[in-house]
Parts: structure tokens; sequence; C-alpha cells
């Protein structure tokens, strides 16, 4: 025997010797890591860029200590991240770990629990089945309402809209799981003008269609025009925002809600990140209404701060979302109890809630509310520096998102090149309604009131320096 075969031809106090080594040396690796994130480069250098092509060889023949692997993955891999888990990173709308979530997530990895069955895991079953009935209470959700736990927004608005489009066709007789698309009623599917592409992805993959769609136009906020809605029925699916992801705008939802269910018809609410201002008192006036809808789509590796990936999925009828998602074989041992495959698309999965009840359980409701209070001021805060340096703000910074123009698209272009080159902090670039612009978002826990001075300062130096 070779004395590489690890785990197979080792004795018991070896092999544990080797385990406990292991975690040592990736715990050791994994505080530099965490240390290193405040004083770094938001952006890997070229240097850093470069050197992953020392990972790309040939796959050799023979099994590599876990030691190896490990370092060699640090050394090579680490310089070569993008330091999105720090306090300086403001692109997309993508937050760090909590500490809790973070935890939770290395021993939920430790765990290995397959969350497809309470028989499989019944952790994993009973913290879904305990954050579930938390989030539909902060959200203020309908009682009843059905919760799965899914891999980000683009699957969350899959699955309700599977549930919505299931749930429509039915009224009209017409089972879709058994009969398909092919031959069914129509439905009409109206949208903004400022719909997320990720729902239209679930759109497409749902067979209704990316272009059929009827699109209401949107206001210089991204908010849809509820005088523009089309006549509605019973075969019709509303999506509305509830956060635009440029503008951080909501739909107003209380007005289509009404108008909705008036009609019959299905609201749907893409809520990535907005969702989480129905959590606080101060902006709760953003979703007024938006309980009337029939399904929501949020994701918690966004504002909740755990660790990718992590979405969830409400339905307000539990039923619908379970006839939608659920399956059965003979194999599958079920308990009686609920069973998270019944509410999300997949069977075999990681176990998302483990880290979700972590992160609610350290920040309870008043460390939720500030969570999301702080990325909200902080959002506000950069505005106010860059538009006293006079640069046009785009938005009205309602939430956490904040548009800034440098003047005409070539030279906002250049100057956002130049500040994710310089590496202190990382803003994206966007198109909105017809202008170039760069796109801040400030979703992270660790962004401080410093990090913000900080950052604003170097783009004000930057941005004065290229248009000299």
């Amino acid at each position: 025997m070779k004395d590489y075969m690890f785990c197979y031809t080792v004795c018991g106090s070896e092999r544990r010797r080797r385990m406990d080594s292991i975690i040592d040396d990736f715990a050791r690796r994994a505080i530099h890591y965490i240390d290193g994130l405040s004083s770094r480069n938001v952006f890997p250098s070229d240097e850093a860029l470069s050197n992953l092509q020392l990972l790309d060889t040939p796959l050799q023949e023979k099994p590599l200590p876990a030691e190896d692997v490990l370092a060699l993955l640090d050394e090579i891999g680490s310089p070569a991240t993008v330091a999105s888990a720090g306090g300086r990173y403001f692109g997309f709308v993508i937050g760090g770990s909590l500490p809790a979530s973070l935890a939770a997530n290395l021993l939920a990895g430790v765990w290995d629990q397959n969350g497809v069955l309470e028989a499989s895991s019944p952790v994993a079953a009973k913290l879904e089945e305990i954050c579930a009935r938390w989030l539909v209470s902060l959200f203020g959700l309908p009682a009843g309402t059905g919760t799965g736990f899914v891999s980000g927004a683009t699957m969350a608005n899959f699955s309700g809209l599977a549930a919505a489009r299931n749930a429509l066709l039915m009224k009209q007789g017409w089972n879709v799981l058994e009969k398909g698309l092919f031959g069914a009623p129509p439905i009409s599917v109206i949208v903004g003008d400022e719909v997320h592409v990720s729902l239209l992805k679930a759109l497409g993959l749902l067979g209704l269609g990316q272009e059929r769609v009827i699109r209401v136009a949107a206001d210089n906020q991204g908010r849809m025009i509820a005088d523009r809605l089309p006549v509605l029925d019973e075969k019709s699916i509303v999506c509305i925002q509830a956060g635009n992801v440029n503008t951080g705008a909501f739909d107003p939802s209380d007005e289509i809600c009404e108008r909705a269910r008036e009609a019959g018809s299905w609201v749907h609410v893409d809520g990535a990140f907005g969702l989480w201002a129905a959590t606080v008192q101060s902006l709760a006036h953003l979703s007024r209404g938006i309980e009337k809808a029939d399904s929501w789509a949020a994701d918690a590796h966004k504002w909740l701060n755990v660790p990718y990936d992590s979405g969830i999925v409400f339905v307000r009828d539990h039923e619908q979302l379970r006839a939608a998602m659920s399956t059965n074989a003979a194999y599958l041992i079920e308990s009686g109890k609920r069973e998270p495959s019944h509410y999300v698309p997949e069977l075999s999965r990681r176990a998302r809630g483990i880290e979700i009840w972590a992160a609610l359980r350290s920040l309870g409701r008043m460390g939720l509310a500030d969570l999301i209070e702080s990325g909200c001021s902080h959002a506000s805060l950069f505005a106010r520096r860059l538009q006293a340096a006079g640069f046009e703000i785009l938005n009205d910074v309602v939430l956490n998102q904040v548009l800034v123009s440098f003047g005409d698209a070539d030279a906002t272009r250049r100057i956002i090149k130049r500040i994710q080159e310089d590496g202190t902090c990382w803003c994206g670039g966007t198109r909105w309604q017809g202008r170039t612009a760069m796109r801040i978002s400030v979703s992270s826990w660790k962004t401080t009131v410093e990090d913000i001075e900080k950052s604003a300062a170097a783009i004000v130096r930057i941005a004065h320096e290229e248009k000299r």
C-alpha cells in the first residue's frame, strides 16, 4: 500500500492526525485571508490573475496529500479572488458573510448534509422549517405561505412563476405537469420596462417566453406606471419589482396588487434584495401592499449576508408551490412532516437553511433592521460625497443603490475602468435609460463610514485626474 492513499490505507489514529492537521491548516489560512481583506486591493493584480495558469496542469496519475492541495489552492487561488467579502466592494449586489453565517456554513460543510428529505437530514429539515416561519413573519407575508430554499433569485423567480403558471392553467382545466404546454390555454405575462434579466430567464425556462411578455412603461426611477397596465384577467401574471437593480426603486405594489386581485390575476414579486426593506420600519413604506401578492422571490446571499448560494421563494398558498415542485418515488422515504424537496426544483442539494438560521439567530429583528438601514445610510453618504464633488447622481437614493455619471459615456467608462484598476474599491458600470453610469451597491455588513469616505475620496481623485 502507498502512504499517499490518505483515507483508505492508513490506520485510524494516523487518519485522525492527518484530518486534524488539514483542519488546523485550513483555519490558519482562513484567518490570514480574512485579516488581509481590509488592506488588499479589492480586485486581484495582473500577476495574481496570470498565476492562475499554474493551476491548469494535466491531471496527475497519483493522489496528492490534502495539505499540498490546500496549499496550492490558497497560495495561487486566494490572491486571485475578488475581495467581495470585505467592506469596499460595491459591485452588483453582493454582501459579505456574517460571522455566524460563515461559521455555520463551515460547520455545514463538515456535516455534509443532503437537504432533500427529513430522513436524509433531520437538522436541515428542522432549520428550514424554523427559517420559513421566521422569514414569513419578518416580511409580513400571509400565515401559511409556502417557502423553499433555492440557489438564488433566478431559481426563486423560476419556482414562484412555476407555481403561478400551473395554478392559472389548472383553473382553466389544464394540468401542465401532465400535458405540458403544447396546446395549453394562453397566459399573459406583464412586466415593467425595467424588468430584471433573471426574471426573463425564468420565464424562458418555463416556456412562457422572454419576448412575448407585455411591457409596461416605467418612470425615471424604473417604477412600473400602474396606470399603463393592460386589462388584467384570470389568465394574467403580473411581475413587479421590489428594489430595481440600478436605482433601488419599488413598483407601486399596493395599487398593482389591488387591480390584480379584482381581476383574478397572479402577482409575482421579484424582491431579490429589496424585499429585505420590508423588515425595517423606516423603509416599510417602499413595499406597502406587497403582502397582497401571490409569490415572492428573495436572495439571502445579498442583504442577509450569508455565503453563496442562497435564495428563497415564497408562495401564498403553500400547496400551489408544493404542487409545482414536489416529486415522489418509492425509495424517497417521507416522514409526514415538511419535506424540503417538495418546495424547490432540486432533489439532492446542500442544506441552505443552516446559515440562514445562523444569520437570523445572530442578528435578531433589531440587528437585521440595523444591517439594512446601515446599507441605506452608507449609500446616501456615498451619494452626498460624490454630488458635492460635482458629479451627477442619476437616481433618488431610497435604498442601497447609487447611480453616478461623470459626464459623457466615454468619460464615465474610462473613470470606471480606472477606479477598478486603482483597487481602493470596486464599482461596476451600467446603462440607465440611455445613459452610461457607474453603479454603487452597498450590501455588506463589513462596510463602515471609513470605507465610504476612503472609497469616495479615491473616486473623486481619479475622476478629477481623468478630467484634467
